[in-house]
C-alpha cells in the first residue's frame, strides 16, 4: 500500500533528484520536469494573490534576476562549461522554471508554484474548477472527490509532507559529485525544514481568505521537524551514492548522512510510541557510507522513504511533546514572512 502511494507522490521529486547529474552540453529542463507540463506561475495568481505576493518578497522569486549576475554563478559555470545560464545548463532545474513557449524550452521565472506543487498542466484547472460550481458551492463530497482527483493528476499538496519535503530537499542537496568537485558548487545547503519553510517562503493565506500569514501549528511544526530529518537521511544517503572519488563531494556527503543517522537515533530515542522512527534509523545502518556503494545506499534510502511516508501519513504531532525545545523558534526562520 504505502508502496505505491510513494510512487505516485514522489514521482516529480525522483525525476528532480537524479536529473541533477544531468551532463553538461545536455538540457536539464526536460529531464527535471517536463516543459509541456509547466503552465507558469500566472495560472496559480489568478486565484492565489496573497499566495503569489509572498513569493514575489523570496530569494524563490528573485534567482531569475539576481543568479545570472551572481559573480560566483558566473564562476561555477565558467567551470563548468555553461555559457548560458537560463538555457541548456545545469542550473535550470534548481534555480529557475522552465515552460515550453513556441515550440522550445525557456526558463520563464524562478523557483515558483510547480517547483514545489509539481508541474500544473494536468491538475490545476481540476484543482480550481469547484467541481464545475462556484466556491462554496461544493458538498463535502465533490471537494473530497476533486482534491483526489488532482492528487491523483499529479498535485503535491501542502498535507503531503514527505513529498514536499522531498522536493526541498531535491534542490538544497546537490547529487552531482562533479558539479561540487569540479565547480565548486555547495554540496547543499544548511536546510532544515520548519526554519526554512516557516520564513520568507511562507504563504499561508488561503484557509483565512488572505487575511494574515500565521505560521503552522505547533502540531504541525512538530511533523515538519521529524518528516525533515528523516527526508534529510534518505537524501544524504542518496547523496553519498554517486560520490566515486574521496574528495569534497563525499567527504561532505558522509558527513551529511553519519550526522542524520545520529539525529535519527536520538529522535527513535524520545518517540518511542513512534516505531516507525527506531525501523529508520536501524535500517539507515544497512549501507556503509563509502565510495562506488550506489546500489545498497540507493536500497536503504528506499526503504526509509517507504518507512518515512509511512510515519507522515499516520501521526499528526500530537503526542510529540518531547522534542519541542529542538524544533527552531521564530528567531530562526531563514528569512522574513509576509504578513
Amino acid at each position: 500500500m504505502f508502496e505505491a502511494l510513494l510512487v505516485r507522490a514522489t514521482k516529480f521529486w525522483l525525476l528532480k533528484f537524479f536529473a541533477a547529474a544531468v551532463l553538461v552540453g545536455v538540457s536539464g529542463a526536460g529531464a527535471i520536469a517536463n516543459p509541456d507540463m509547466i503552465v507558469g506561475p500566472n495560472e496559480c495568481a489568478e486565484c492565489h494573490k496573497k499566495e503569489t505576493s509572498a513569493w514575489q518578497n523570496t530569494h524563490h522569486f528573485s534567482t531569475f534576476r539576481e543568479l545570472p549576475k551572481s559573480k560566483e554563478a558566473k564562476e561555477i559555470a565558467g567551470k563548468m562549461g555553461v555559457k548560458r545560464l537560463k538555457a541548456d545548463s545545469l542550473c535550470l532545474g534548481c534555480h529557475f522554471t522552465v515552460k515550453t513557449e513556441k515550440d522550445k524550452p525557456k526558463a520563464i521565472s524562478g523557483i515558483s508554484c510547480e517547483s514545489c506543487h509539481a508541474p500544473g498542466k494536468d491538475w490545476y484547472k481540476l484543482h480550481s474548477g469547484f467541481s464545475g460550481k462556484k466556491e462554496g458551492q461544493e458538498s463535502k463530497e465533490e471537494i473530497a472527490s476533486r482534491w483526489e482527483k488532482s492528487e491523483a493528476a499529479g498535485m503535491i499538496r501542502p498535507s503531503m509532507t514527505y513529498a514536499l519535503a522531498k522536493n526541498c530537499f531535491s534542490c538544497h542537496l546537490v547529487p552531482n559529485e562533479e558539479l561540487v568537485n569540479k565547480g565548486g558548487h555547495a554540496a547543499g545547503s544548511p536546510f532544515e525544514l520548519v526554519s526554512w519553510s516557516q520564513g520568507e517562503v511562507r504563504h499561508n493565506s488561503w484557509y483565512n481568505k488572505g487575511k494574515g500569514n500565521p505560521e503552522a501549528s505547533l502540531e504541525r511544526k512538530r511533523m515538519l521537524f521529524l518528516v525533515g530529518r528523516i527526508v534529510e537521511l534518505e537524501t544524504a544517503l542518496i547523496g553519498v551514492s554517486k560520490a566515486t572519488v574521496k574528495k569534497d563531494y563525499a567527504l561532505k556527503m558522509a558527513k551529511r548522512a553519519s550526522n542524520a543517522r545520529k539525529a535519527m537515533g536520538s529522535l527513535a530515542k524520545l518517540l518511542p510510541d513512534a516505531p516507525e522512527l527506531a525501523e529508520i534509523a536501524n535500517v539507515s545502518k544497512a549501507a556503509k557510507l563509502k565510495l562506488n556503494n550506489e546500489d545498497a545506499l540507493v536500497e536503504t534510502a528506499g526503504k526509509i522513504s517507504v518507512l518515512g511516508l509511512k510515519f507522515a501519513q499516520t501521526y499528526d504531532g500530537s503526542t510529540f511533546g518531547a522534542i519541542d525545545k529542538y524544533i527552531p523558534k521564530s528567531d530562526k526562520f531563514k528569512g522574513k514572512p509576509t504578513n
